[in-house]
């Protein structure tokens, strides 16, 4: 069987290292990107079953990760997306929402809290 393929976008490295190891060890196979375009040419590159994107990729004004979303739907429209922030506020989610969102989590959230909500909207496993 294929392990579900997942990418994580997230400026900051300890995050990505922690969510590509807690994911590999449950068997899914786990892409990271620090900045948008390196997330794009992956979206291009790869069929996802689940991205977890950070809102700000750059500094504490950017919303690339909407940029991303937006991207991402226009790629691959079913992907489920979960957006993580330390910024968000209402519109932010609202927007994020309209762009077809699964979730919207607030910085920080418990890597099993996280994996949750994952194994809920793509199956429990890494194993298709």
């Amino acid at each position: 069987m294929t392990p579900l393929r997942m990418l994580v976008v997230d400026d900051e490295e300890p995050i990505l290292f922690a969510m590509r190891e807690y994911f590999s060890a449950c068997g899914y196979r786990v892409d990271c990107a620090r900045e948008l375009e390196e997330a794009q040419a992956l979206v291009l590159e790869y069929d996802y079953d689940m991205v977890v994107a950070d809102l700000r990729l750059t500094d504490v004004y950017g919303s690339e990760g909407l940029s991303l979303i937006g991207h991402l739907r226009r790629c691959s429209p079913r992907t489920p997306i979960i957006l993580l922030t330390a910024y968000g506020s209402p519109e932010v989610e609202r927007e994020a929402r309209r762009l077809g969102v699964a979730r919207v989590l607030h910085k920080p959230q418990p890597l099993p809290h996280v994996a949750q909500i994952v194994f809920g909207l793509v199956g429990k496993g890494g194993e298709s």
